[in-house]
């Protein structure tokens, strides 16, 4: 098995990844809080970790992948009183449109997708331990997690902020500023569980505990998981109230290796909603498809701060527009000469902690080389069948190349034109059957005044928007 190195975050270093158990890998994914629509910040940490997934699979491993959806918040709440709607419907309709997203950017099918409020016992068991051993107390607000009582507390991060967590948890009882909120006591308009500590619901960090000791864990090893993953910003406090409840539950340590991926800025600031600069995912897929946008966040090493505007999205176009070209050239052809020496340079490349720029350096060389050859042997077989398994290579590798050649070029045609540009080609094939090639040619002409190309193969007539 090849070596794969990964830069884990605690140990701020790129380290050799060797797992729990051979041959297996547990995962575990922070995802979102299902209130509104997804936006790029959500795009980037699922492109970066599902590169991970695909990485792994390829160099042989099983990949057993989890992301949570937080399904209880102050801000489910607040979306759920504003619309009317029930709790599960509210949330119901958020994870559909998110699941739709992810589809979209072909984003691997996770293992497991636990939700917060399908996991309140465990939750409640962790908090029953933890109170029992005086690491967690009880006012009048909230049950907290005492911070003090955890020697190993900030050694996640290395960045405690007494200041940053009690802007997040303002409450006089508290103990310590940085001590955090573990169940929340039911107050107007909320929502709220039966538990013997009291009616409430949970906090935010004490989900992904619980629900990691539930469906990951193992129970015979010091560490839990192999890696956790997260955005940047989830590093401090969320990641390290995390690791500290863990340990403090039953002295297990969370995760292996952390890693996470960095922001998204627009217009030179950290995306975020507070700022009023999110841009809702939805809203950039209506003008460029999945893989495109795929393909631009791919382009950024996911560690690095990823400035995003749209003459770097459409340069990212343009780029991937060449692989399909190429996949037209090869149009028909199957898969049957691999090429081992650009397989095991790009996943070598990406072995070095998921390094896309070199990977890409590789394809965009596959790519120019495959132009020039086929200029001088366009009825290569071999050629042909050598470059088609490049590019379902790349597709399995990268999630990027796997659309029809044709249709790719087809995206932001409305169905109205489709149908009449499907049709068209129906009566020019009609024509050219019953030898009136004249009508053919002038149904072509047409086609073309509509910036339709056309090509006849073996299987049929393709086309695609010029």
């Amino acid at each position: 098995m090849k070596k794969i190195f990964i830069f884990d975050s605690v140990k701020k270093d790129k380290v050799e990844f060797i797992s729990i158990k051979e041959n297996i890998v547990k995962i575990y994914v922070c995802g979102p809080t299902v209130y509104d629509n997804s936006h790029l910040g959500h795009a980037r940490s699922a492109i970066a970790f599902d590169l991970l997934h695909r990485v792994l699979k390829v160099n042989n491993y099983e990949v057993i992948m989890a992301k949570n959806f937080t399904d209880i918040d102050d801000k489910i709440i607040k979306k759920m009183n504003e619309n009317g709607k029930t709790l599960e419907d509210t949330t119901k309709h958020y994870i559909d449109l998110y699941k739709k997203d992810m589809e979209l950017l072909n984003i691997l099918p996770n293992s497991i997708e636990p939700k917060a409020t399908q996991n309140l016992e465990e939750m409640k068991e962790m908090i029953e331990n933890l109170l029992n051993k005086d690491i967690a107390y009880k006012t009048e607000s909230s049950i907290y997690f005492d911070v003090s009582k955890d020697n190993l507390y900030g050694t996640l991060s290395n960045k405690i902020s007494n200041e940053t967590q009690a802007r997040v948890e303002n409450d006089k009882e508290k103990r310590n500023s940085a001590d955090f909120a573990l169940w929340k006591f039911e107050k107007a308009n909320d929502v709220a569980f039966n538990s013997s500590f009291g009616k409430g619901r949970p906090g935010w960090h004490i989900e992904c505990s619980a629900m990691i000791k539930k469906h990951l864990a193992y129970n015979d090893e010091k560490y839990q998981i192999d890696i956790h993953c997260g955005g940047a910003d989830l590093l401090f406090p969320h990641h390290e109230n995390e690791a500290s409840q863990t340990r403090c539950d039953n002295g297990q340590t969370l995760a292996k290796y952390w890693m996470h991926n960095g922001f998204v800025n627009i217009n030179g600031e950290k995306m975020s909603k507070s700022l009023g600069n999110s841009f809702f995912l939805k809203d950039v897929l209506k003008s460029y498809s999945g893989e495109v946008v795929r393909f631009y966040l791919l382009s950024t090493h996911y560690r690095a701060d990823l400035s995003f505007n749209e003459e770097d999205l459409i340069a990212s176009k343009k780029r991937l527009d060449k692989l399909y070209r190429v996949k037209k050239r090869v149009y028909g052809v199957n898969a049957n000469q691999n090429d081992k020496d650009f397989e095991d340079k790009v996943l070598k490349s990406l072995n070095d902690d998921l390094n896309t720029s070199i990977a890409l350096s590789y394809i965009d060389g596959f790519i120019s080389n495959s132009n020039d050859n086929l200029d001088k042997n366009p009825k290569d077989k071999t050629l042909k069948q050598r470059i088609v398994s490049n590019i379902e290579f790349i597709e399995k590798l990268l999630g990027i190349g796997g659309s029809d050649a044709f249709e790719y070029f087809q995206f932001g045609i409305d169905e109205v034109l489709k149908d009449k540009i499907e049709k068209l080609i129906k009566n020019r094939s009609e024509a050219k059957e019953s030898k009136d090639f004249e009508k053919a040619d002038n149904i072509r002409e047409e086609l073309s005044n509509l910036n339709i190309s056309i090509m006849d193969t073996a299987n049929g007539t393709v086309w695609e928007r010029l």
